[in-house]
């Protein structure tokens, strides 16, 4: 299979790159500095520079154009303002999955946040807040999208422990913290199982192991 990963220099996306790499698929990363292209090649992931927030929806679907898959796994990061979680993580989103439309890419996954919402509770963080509206944008003009085969994943509180293996994916967890070595091998998995298309997941840490617990989600 051949998947295309927007935020290819992200800290999730690169050890999926290498989950992918591993196990024999061709994976491809959106970056856009080049100078993380050799970081891309490490992990066994083709460099792809674009810059998702200045590109245009055909030059996108042409980098698209023959994968197997899409993932979205962008985001403008600790220190952005507002200006750019709204242009990073909903409108890059949604370019990219007009992209992945007009490419003919029904297999699209974006990573989403836990408490996605386009009315954060009271107090929140404002910045912060944007974010979690960004986000909230972006899966709902997912879920829009029929000629999208989609899974929307909204991961806890991100750690760089080393991942276990086992999780808990579900409709709803409640809150907890979450490896992003275990979020790259849900990903993973989710990307070979189409039957969870149409799903929104939590994930956090748990006791299940992370083959076992797609399964579970997607009825199989």
């Amino acid at each position: 299979m051949r998947i295309v990963i927007a935020g290819g220099h992200g800290q999730i996306a690169l050890r999926l790159e290498r989950l992918l790499a591993g196990r024999g698929d061709e994976a491809a990363g959106i970056i856009r500095d080049p100078a993380q292209a050799d970081d891309l090649r490490a992990v066994g992931a083709e460099p792809l520079v674009h810059d998702l927030e200045h590109a245009s929806v055909e030059e996108i679907a042409g980098i698209l154009d023959g994968a197997d898959a899409a993932v979205f796994a962008a985001g403008a990061g600790p220190g952005s303002g507002v200006g750019r979680k709204q242009s990073v993580d909903h409108a890059a989103a949604v370019l990219f999955a007009d992209a992945a439309e007009r490419a003919g890419v029904r297999r699209h996954l974006i990573v989403s946040a836990m408490g996605a919402s386009p009315e954060p509770r009271a107090g929140t963080e404002p910045v912060f807040a944007a974010y979690l509206r960004a986000k909230a944008a972006a899966d709902d003009d997912l879920r829009r999208r029929p000629g999208l085969d989609w899974t929307i994943l909204r991961p806890g509180l991100l750690t760089d422990d080393p991942g276990t293996g086992r999780v808990h994916l579900a409709a709803s967890t409640g809150p907890g913290a979450v490896t992003r070595d275990d979020v790259a091998a849900v990903l993973a998995e989710l990307i070979d199982t189409p039957s969870t298309a149409g799903l929104i997941l939590e994930l956090i840490e748990g006791h299940t192991p992370v083959a076992v617990a797609v399964k579970d989600v997607a009825g199989n």
